[in-house]
């Protein structure tokens, strides 16, 4: 699983070390050589698991398909983005978090408890009465 690119759809045999990587920036992290550059390239698809090769100099729109299964591998790449956010625990263990907006703040004849505000579970007197 490539953490560079998040939809790959093939792994790609490096010429230089012959190991299967998804992205340049994984084979950088991994090794301290830098990426043989080659046009025959050999691909695995992830989706039927089998390997083919492509001449990457007489790329077409084509060859954009896993000969085997037809995964369109060359769409645009998903990359990791920063995103800012509240980290919690899951709400259904903790719900700490969450505004409980069925709280009301009636007062007033026959409201509920000394504060003043009913709950959900502090009806209101008149609701019983018949007629």
């Amino acid at each position: 699983m490539c953490k560079h690119i998040l939809n790959a759809q093939v792994s790609i045999r490096s010429p230089c070390c012959r190991k299967w990587f998804d992205c340049p920036e994984c084979h950088a992290e991994q090794e301290s050589h830098p990426l043989l550059q080659r046009f025959e390239m050999t691909f695995a698809c992830k989706k039927c698991r089998k390997c083919f090769r492509k001449d990457a100099s007489e790329f077409e729109e084509a060859d954009e398909y896993c000969p085997h299964c037809d995964n369109h591998f060359v769409i645009e790449a998903v990359t990791p983005k920063a995103a800012i956010g509240v980290e919690g625990d899951d709400v259904r263990v903790d719900n700490r978090m969450l505004k409980d907006d069925r709280v009301a703040g009636k007062g007033g004849p026959g409201g509920g408890r000394a504060q003043g505000k009913l709950t959900v579970f502090d009806p209101d007197p008149e609701a019983d009465k018949l007629g």
